[in-house]
């Protein structure tokens, strides 16, 4: 059972350790490149604070964004601006995220986010943590997936499995993180092609599902089978 409490609780600490870190740099680092193609780490931190108002759009009853197009828009105006700017917004916007969460609600009801997507309110917290967890890996100032919280991880790992199960453009995959007493394994993929047996560390799993690496770390079990090539989320 999701406990959308803790989970909030989680983005609490995964954002004041993102703002902790983003306040290490200078405006001049924030016009560098991020890890995203096509992004800055301006561009991250603006889509970080418009997604926390998104969510309280979701939690709240709204839609999402009012477009596609107001969504990138929005992100663009709010890259340039000075560190100090951005990081009062990400705190504030993140406020509200909290507040929005901590009201009383009916937890088990379904919302509609982006593209037509739902999903039950219990999960948007987790959601959020998604976003922040793998956006301060994406800025590139230190923090990497190696660092990132076991428990995020396994459950990140869930949803990103869940999220390929039988998609037609992924052939079957057996996924087996190597560390700990005992071995998690999950299954993706179609299941009238393959499995292909995809071994590595929790993290490295992590970062090629979530389309953060290439599949650096991984082992390909079984012999002359390369790694499968994911379409994007």
């Amino acid at each position: 059972m999701i406990d959308h409490a803790r989970d909030l609780a989680s983005v609490r600490d995964a954002t004041d350790r993102l703002l902790h870190a983003a306040a290490t740099m200078d405006n001049a680092a924030m016009e560098a490149p991020s890890r995203l193609p096509g992004w800055n780490r301006g561009h991250v931190l603006a889509h970080l604070s418009r997604n926390a108002d998104a969510l309280v759009n979701v939690l709240q009853g709204r839609p999402m964004y009012v477009s596609a197009e107001a969504r990138d828009t929005d992100i663009e105006r709010d890259a340039p601006r000075a560190l100090d700017v951005q990081l009062d917004d990400l705190r504030q916007s993140c406020a509200r995220f909290q507040e929005a969460g901590a009201e009383p609600a009916d937890w088990s009801r379904t919302v509609e986010l982006r593209n037509g997507v739902t999903d039950s309110a219990a999960r948007v917290p987790f959601r959020r943590w998604v976003e922040v967890e793998l956006h301060h890996v994406d800025l590139g100032i230190g923090y990497e997936l190696e660092q990132l919280p076991a428990e995020f991880v396994e459950r990140e790992i869930d949803f990103l499995t869940e999220r390929f199960a039988d998609h037609p453009a992924v052939p079957g995959i057996s996924l087996t993180a190597l560390e700990g007493p005992g071995r998690l394994v999950w299954t993706t993929g179609r299941k009238d092609v393959g499995p292909v047996t995809v071994t590595g560390r929790s993290s490295a799993l992590l970062g090629w599902l979530a389309g953060r690496t290439r599949g650096e770390g991984l082992t390909v079990v079984d012999e002359g089978v390369a790694l499968p090539v994911l379409p994007a989320l």
